[in-house]
């Protein structure tokens, strides 16, 4: 078993988590960047030994019911892959999306309506440029031309 000087230095190699000393000689690190509510990634890390890192994005990890599962008798590498995937599953993923910026539609009679994403919102626009709808999605803007009798240009 490693001790706890040995884990926190493996820990506090890891330059993306903020150390956190926490009551009883205990001691927190936090990944700020994560794109989820949780920025624990090793929790409670104590004195004796003991202590948790998040994996409850994770498979093949026994954890709690907070997603933690307990290190005490891991080893340097167990603790080290834990640690990495542990930071990769909290990790804002890049949007990778296929929805265009503008997009133009048209139904059965050659009306035209635009589909536009501007700044967090979708809005649908008429030929003379007065706005039909906003929406929060692209989905719910195409479903809603859908509905409407529109196609896709």
């Amino acid at each position: 078993m490693l001790t706890f000087e040995e884990k926190l230095a493996i820990i506090e190699s890891f330059p993306e988590l903020e150390r956190k000393d926490v009551s009883l000689g205990r001691v927190n690190f936090h990944y700020n960047e994560s794109s989820y509510d949780n920025k624990n990634v090793v929790y409670h890390l104590h004195p004796n030994g003991n202590g948790f890192v998040y994996a409850g994005k994770m498979t093949g990890y026994s954890t709690n019911d907070k997603g933690m599962v307990n290190i005490r008798d891991f080893t340097e590498k167990a603790l080290r892959a834990t640690i990495r995937k542990s930071i990769l599953s909290l990790t804002p993923k890049e949007e990778v999306t296929d929805e265009p910026l503008e997009e133009t539609w048209i139904n059965e009679n050659t009306v035209t309506l635009t589909i536009l994403k501007e700044e967090d919102m979708w809005n649908v626009y008429a030929d003379d440029d007065s706005l039909d709808g906003t929406f929060t999605t692209y989905r719910e803007a195409a479903n809603y031309l859908e509905a409407e009798g529109f196609e896709r240009i």
